[in-house]
């Protein structure tokens, strides 16, 4: 079903609509109504609806002008305008507004019905657009080698699952099955030296960064594909070579991309007279690791300082091979810092589980478990420091949380404490959470009885003052105090009318500007419809 908001200053022409046309039938629903186009405004932004049917002569804020705001602020929202008025004028202007539907008052239940299955035709059309199968997959076909490198480059900064990177390699057509990878990254360094100067119109003097890569690129691709070593492709101003050994011996596979890659530098420098060098990182044996590879070739190319300029440079061979001991995975860390934050207690004490069963019958020595568990505490100490949580004054005065780590006799017994320690620091950044929210809260509270008598004030200003998002901001105040802002602002003004008018003898236009509302009518109108009587009235009522 869509969703209809109605808008007519006629009573009898909204309940008539409502109860003489067969919504449900036609596929919609009336989801609210509106006399005017002020009203109809916070209608939807509180609403959302698909379809807007409005009058377009009504006092306040004509059709015409909720219009032009639809058009700003909801644009996917299909309009109609109904209207007794066949003039050109407002046809034009409907038309600029690009108004979908136009209605002649009077008009009968079945054309109206008629108009209601154009407009559900059009929203099914858009939505079947998007959802069109053939389209998406050519979309998808067209944009493949683009998602092909982001996925690379996401494997050289970050850690992700094996089973996201089996369905990308999968999705993408990637050909990633190996024994073992690594990444080697070519990147331009000036030489020490040039023996001869190029002219002013090679590539290299061009300082067209993004032609010499793709120039670079050709080359690679030209000569490493045919030797199936694996993707290259262009990151971060270097050209990456992500390289995988799909079976062969180590030491024959390793040799020929030695000799591969000191063909490709050579014949960069030869064609292209570009000054690069590679560097080349150590093995891994999941495409999960690929990133320290990544990180080790980078480290290789700063040997170039030492070595020079256009070489290949193995990172094993400038550096002593680092045994992988047992370290702290990403993508745990990441689960735990994201349980301290929004996890539930159950959520954080897997997370404190499933870090410890890394150590449960791992072969490492005491000194790799207690690197091991200082890089949870960081992370647990990181965490709470940004969330704004002051340890001592959780746990007392001097308290050492990487000391207390070493305390225990075992590492169960170590678990339990670590747990009970994450759990309450849980407890506080949940606590602080719901302080921000009731901080926000009454700041805006505070802002708006100061500057309710503004007639400009609006949700946009008032989160403008307080620097953050209207979504972010609405979905607060209304959990706190159970109302949209627009109620509260109504509600305030109101109750602020109603004290004027029984203690002072002030006019009503007077009482009108008082509380925000630049348009007298318009203030009586809210009025009655909140109390139930005119303001007039009210004061007799009161005063009698």
């Amino acid at each position: 079903m869509y969703k209809v908001l109605l808008v007519d200053d006629e009573a009898d022409v909204r309940e008539g609509l409502v109860q003489e046309i067969q919504w449900e039938a036609c596929g919609f629903e009336i989801k609210g109504t509106a006399e005017n186009g002020r009203e109809a405004v916070e209608a939807a932004e509180r609403l959302e609806p698909d379809v807007v049917i409005t009058d377009i002569s009504m006092p306040f804020q004509d059709g015409l002008q909720l219009a032009s705001w639809l058009r700003e602020h909801q644009p996917l929202c299909k309009i109609v305008i109904l209207t007794g008025y066949d003039e050109f004028d407002y046809a034009r202007q409907a038309i600029t507004l690009s108004v979908d539907e136009y209605l002649l008052k009077p008009f009968s239940a079945e054309s109206f019905m008629e108009l209601l299955g154009k407009i559900k035709d059009k929203i099914d059309m858009e939505v079947a657009e998007r959802e069109d199968v053939r389209q998406l997959k050519e979309h998808y076909r067209t944009s493949l080698p683009l998602l092909r490198e982001s996925f690379l480059a996401s494997l050289l900064t970050r850690k992700l699952p094996r089973s996201i990177i089996e369905e990308k390699t999968r999705n993408y057509g990637l050909p990633l099955n190996g024994a073992c990878y690594l990444a080697a990254v070519l990147a331009l360094y000036p030489a020490a030296e040039h023996k001869e100067s190029a002219p002013s119109s090679s590539l290299r003097h061009s300082g067209d960064m993004d032609l010499m890569l793709h120039a670079m690129l050709n080359i690679a691709k030209e000569l490493m594909d045919p030797l199936s070593f694996g993707s290259a492709f262009i990151f971060q101003d270097s050209i990456v070579f992500l390289v995988t050994n799909d079976g062969c011996e180590d030491e024959s596979w390793f040799g020929d991309l030695q000799v591969a890659l000191d063909r490709l530098l050579k014949s960069i420098l030869h064609y292209l007279k570009l000054p690069v060098t590679i560097g080349v990182g150590s093995r891994v044996r999941t495409l999960s690791d690929l990133k320290h590879s990544y990180q080790d070739a980078l480290l290789a190319l700063d040997y170039r300082l030492i070595l020079g300029a256009e070489k290949v440079i193995f990172i094993d061979d400038v550096e002593s091979p680092r045994q992988e001991g047992i370290r702290l995975d990403e993508l745990q860390e990441q689960a735990l810092i994201r349980n301290l934050k929004l996890g539930t207690a159950e959520e954080l004490s897997e997370s404190i589980t499933h870090i410890f069963d890394e150590l449960i019958g791992a072969s490492c020595t005491i000194q790799e478990v207690q690197i091991y568990l200082l890089e949870v505490v960081t992370a647990i100490l990181r965490t709470a420091k940004e969330s704004g949580i002051e340890l001592e004054e959780m746990f007392g005065a001097g308290y050492q949380l990487h000391a207390e780590i070493f305390k225990f006799s075992g590492l169960q017994e170590a678990k339990a404490w670590l747990r009970d320690v994450s759990l309450a620091i849980r407890k506080q950044i949940s606590s602080c959470r719901q302080h921000a929210y009731k901080d926000i809260v009454e700041k805006a509270l505070e802002y708006t009885r100061e500057h309710y008598g503004d007639p400009d004030i609006s949700l946009q200003k008032l989160c403008m003052h307080l620097h953050i998002s209207t979504g972010y901001f609405s979905g607060v105040f209304k959990k706190e105090l159970k109302m949209t802002y627009v109620q509260y602002l109504m509600q305030l003004r109101m109750e602020t009318a109603k004290e004027l008018l029984r203690s002072t003898d002030l006019k009503a236009f007077e009482i009108a500007e008082r509380v925000g509302f630049a348009d007298p009518n318009y203030f009586s109108f809210c009025f009655k419809k909140q109390v139930g009587v005119s303001p007039k009235e009210y004061r007799a009522q009161a005063r009698g």
